[in-house]
Formats: structure tokens, C-alpha cells, sequence
């Protein structure tokens, strides 16, 4: 005889594998017998007494009548419970697994689940599993799991060609692959090759939008500000009209741009001039500390019999001497803030334009992979004599997502003199670049717009705002394989599109 187990959990799918192991969820019914449709009628000993309908997990009573697993426990749940087939009562312990049984339904012949659809398959109930894995009948969702369309297997492939409103398909214009849901979006705003038309409406009735930037340098009817606005020129007007402006201003420009260089060298001169007085007062301090210093150690040596005088003298020359020593502090400081503010002045930007030379990169590199000074920020650059101060900040071993395997550079909006008169927030077009130092100078580049909700664009308040940029600029690898890198030396640039800046 079969061996024999107690029926005491309900239905689920761990009851699926211990009568048909690897069996997937949906084979068995949720509860009561087989509702297949089978090839012949199953006789009476293969239906549930109390469903009626073909045994699933059957059990046999101690009576000697069978019962699907679901159809036993539910009347096993009423208090006294006893057998709808002759009223004996019932014991949960009394009743067992029908192995035999089992073994004999999942033999039986039936239609393919899929019959209503046009399958004129036949199997054992057994089989059913695997001919659903495979049947062109068996309705399945779609397998990109986005859609939530359900559809014979074999119009999978028709749904995806041509009906999957997720399906892949292909820009016209670019050849970029992408889900049909995200082509219309793709068109309308990034893809470079989708024709737009000119904003300024000249005689180019459409062209790529990937040439746009170039066409509004040389677009006849874009509005542009003249080239010597930095100099003090006021004009604004169309591309076309610039070239006659330029003409007949000529002369003007070239008087604008000698007031401003006359400016500057008398600025430098100023400067210079500051730096000398500077330096010749530190050396007269050095001269007369020294001579205090020689005094000092001649009255040690000879007052060391301990006279009132000599002691007096000698603390009177101490005191002396610690004014000098603090003195020549103030001033070295002073030379050194001097130094740097000249050096700023010679190396200074005023149209824009940043370029930045960082020489000893394996030094400095080592010490940001160290933590012994993390990031470099470049001189102060402008966009005009009168305009916005600003600077950029690398992180040569990365920094955030970037660290360690980056080189991350930011762009910072600073303080600056004239902040009271210029437009808030900071709205100017950004490029930060890595300059490619070989013959094919294949730079590295990135551009934004800044974000006018930003607290790093809006009007500083201390000395700089938060650097804004490019945490994953460049990866170390690509960086340190090509030639960026020359002579120990990388060179770093910044733009900042000046125009469309209003004169302050």
C-alpha cells in the first residue's frame, strides 16, 4: 500500500511540489478539483465528494471516500465535522494522502488550456506545464514588462514590431535607439540632428540642431553686442550691421582700447611703485633689527657682572626688539598680500575667459589622494573691468561621486566689487574644458546654464558662493593616458558667454 501523510495545510504553492515538483504557481486551482476540459469523462472515483469536480491533492477519508485537499480542510474547519458522502464522522488524524490516485489523475488525457484560443493540442495533465512553457496559444504579457497588455505567445514578435508602445525603435534624424514613448520628447529636445528652425528667423528656414550655437555666431540676424563692449563700446545691434558699426567706429575702438591699457599699465604702475616702498621698508626693519639684535648680544656678554644699568639697557633693548620683530611680521604680511595682489593684476582676465596653468600634477595629485590639500582654486577671472568675479576649483583625486577616479572641476561665482550693479541670479552659459596639449588637440569639454534656484548663483555673500560643475569631469585613467598632461603641467580652461550681458 502507498505511503501515508496527515492532510493539514491548506493549499499554496509548497503543496505544488509535493505532488508535482517544479510545478509553477497557476497549475493547481486555487480550490477545489481540476476544471480542465479532459478527452474522456473521468470516472466517478477520480471526483471530489464535495466538489464534484476532478481531485486535486486528493485525500482519502477513513471511510473510503476522496476529497480534493482544499474541499477536506474546509469541512475539517466546522466544529464536528463529518463526511457529506455517508455522515460518519471525521478525524484529521484519519485521513491520508490518495498517492495512488494522484498518480492516476495526472495520467489522464486533456485538451490544451489554451483550446479557446485554437490550440488542438492533447496531454496528460501532467504535461501541462511544460506545454504552456512553449504553446503559441498561452496568453503571456508582454516581455519588456513596461506595457501591461496581454497576448498569445505567438504575437509576441508582431506585438513588438509594431504595436508595444514601449517597444524599441530608432531616430530618423540621429540613428539613436531608444523606446518608442521617448522618441517624441527626444526629437522635441536633445536629438542633435532633428531640424530647427533659426530663432532669429533669417533665410535658413531650418538646419541641425546641433550647428544652432555655431549659426547664432554667424547668424546675420542675431542680436549681438559689439566685440569692444569690454572696452566701453555701448552698441548692440544685428550680425549683418555689426561689420559697418565696426568700420566706422574703428577709430573710436582703437582710442577705447588705449584709455583702457593707459588705465591699466598706470594701475600696475601704482602697484609696482606700492611694492617697492614695501620692500625697501622691510629691508630698512631687517637692517635696523639686525644692528639691535648685534647690540643685544654684546651687552650680554659684557653685563654678565650684573650691573642696574646694564640690566635696564638690556631690557629696554629686548622690548626693542620684540616691536621690530612684530613690525617686520605686519610687513612681510603686507609685502606678501602685495605680492599676490600683483600677481593677480598681471595674470587677471577681463573678456571671460579663464586659462588656468597647474604645474607639479603628480605633487599636488599626491596630496589630494594624501587629504593633505584636496582642491586647487584657480586666480580670480571677470567678464568685464566692470563685471562678474569669478574662479574655478579642481579636485585632482575627485571629489564626491568622482573621488578617486575623477578629476572634478567646479566653477565658482566670488565677491566682487561692482556685484551691487550686475543682474542676480548669475544666468551666463558656462564651458569648462581640459586642453588637449598634443597635435590633435582633442579637448574635453562640458558646458551648463546655471540654475537660477541655486543659492551658488545668486549674489554672494561671503567671499565666494558654493562651486557649482562636474564632479565625473574626467576619469584619471583617460586623463593621465592621453596628452593633457605635458611636462608635468595641465592646462585648464574656462568661458563664460558674455553676450548677452547687459553694460552695468
Amino acid at each position: 500500500s502507498p505511503s501515508h501523510h496527515p492532510a493539514l495545510s491548506p493549499p499554496s504553492q509548497s503543496l505544488v511540489s509535493s505532488f508535482c515538483p517544479g510545478v509553477p504557481a497557476g497549475f493547481l486551482p486555487l480550490h477545489g478539483g481540476f476544471r480542465d476540459h479532459f478527452v474522456e469523462t473521468p470516472e466517478a472515483k477520480y471526483c471530489c465528494e464535495a466538489c464534484r469536480l476532478v481531485l486535486c491533492q486528493p485525500r482519502q477519508t477513513e471511510c473510503g471516500h476522496r476529497f480534493c485537499q482544499s474541499c477536506i480542510n474546509d469541512i475539517l474547519s466546522h466544529q464536528n465535522p463529518m463526511c457529506p458522502a455517508d455522515r460518519e464522522p471525521l478525524f484529521k488524524d484519519k485521513i491520508f494522502r490518495d498517492v495512488c490516485c494522484h498518480r492516476e489523475i495526472m495520467a489522464l488525457k486533456v485538451y490544451c488550456r489554451s483550446e479557446a484560443n485554437g490550440c488542438q493540442e492533447q496531454m496528460s495533465l501532467q504535461q501541462i506545464p511544460d506545454h504552456l512553457n512553449v504553446c503559441p496559444f498561452f496568453e503571456v504579457p508582454c516581455p519588456l514588462g513596461k506595457c501591461k497588455e496581454r497576448m498569445m505567445r505567438k504575437e509576441i514578435p508582431d506585438h513588438l514590431s509594431w504595436k508595444c508602445k514601449h517597444r524599441e525603435t530608432t531616430c530618423e534624424f540621429c540613428a539613436t535607439k531608444m523606446p518608442l514613448t521617448d522618441l517624441q520628447k527626444h526629437k522635441e529636445t536633445v536629438c542633435p540632428a532633428f531640424p530647427v528652425s533659426c530663432p532669429n528667423h533669417c533665410s535658413f528656414s531650418s538646419l541641425p540642431r546641433s550647428e544652432l550655437s555655431s549659426h547664432q555666431h554667424d547668424c546675420p540676424k542675431a542680436q549681438v553686442s559689439c566685440q569692444f563692449h569690454r572696452y566701453g563700446c555701448t552698441f548692440k545691434g544685428l550680425n549683418q550691421d555689426m561689420r559697418q558699426h565696426e568700420s566706422t567706429f574703428a577709430a573710436e575702438h582703437l582710442r577705447m582700447m588705449a584709455n583702457r591699457n593707459c588705465s591699466l599699465e598706470n594701475k600696475v604702475e601704482l602697484e609696482l611703485r606700492s611694492l617697492r616702498l614695501l620692500r625697501d621698508e622691510v629691508e630698512n626693519l631687517r637692517g635696523t633689527l639686525e644692528n639691535v639684535r648685534t647690540r643685544l648680544s654684546a651687552l650680554e656678554q659684557g653685563g654678565r657682572s650684573g650691573s642696574g644699568s646694564t640690566t635696564h639697557t638690556l631690557a629696554s633693548l629686548e622690548n626693542q626688539l620684540s616691536r621690530h620683530d612684530d613690525m617686520l611680521s605686519v610687513h612681510e604680511i603686507r609685502l606678501a598680500d602685495m605680492d599676490l595682489r600683483f600677481q593677480v593684476l598681471e595674470t587677471a582676465s577681463y573678456n571671460g575667459t579663464l586659462i588656468w596653468k597647474i604645474r607639479d600634477y603628480k605633487r599636488r595629485k599626491q596630496d589630494a589622494v594624501a587629504a593633505k590639500t584636496l582642491s586647487l582654486y584657480s586666480q580670480p577671472f571677470y567678464t568685464g573691468y566692470f563685471g562678474y568675479k569669478m574662479c574655478a576649483r579642481v579636485y585632482l583625486n575627485g571629489d564626491g561621486m568622482g573621488k578617486g577616479t575623477h578629476l572634478s572641476l567646479f566653477f565658482v561665482v566670488m565677491r566682487g566689487e561692482y556685484d551691487a550693479l550686475l543682474p542676480w541670479p548669475f544666468k551666463q552659459k558656462v564651458t569648462l574644458m581640459l586642453m588637449d596639449q598634443g597635435s590633435s588637440r582633442k579637448h574635453l569639454g562640458d558646458a551648463f546654464k546655471p540654475d537660477p534656484n541655486s543659492s551658488s548663483f545668486r549674489r554672494p555673500s561671503a567671499e565666494m558662493n558654493i562651486a557649482s560643475g562636474c564632479p565625473l569631469f574626467v576619469s584619471q585613467s583617460v586623463l593621465e593616458a592621453g596628452s593633457y598632461i605635458k611636462d608635468d603641467t595641465i592646462f585648464i580652461k574656462v568661458t563664460v558667454d558674455t553676450s548677452d550681458l547687459p553694460d552695468p
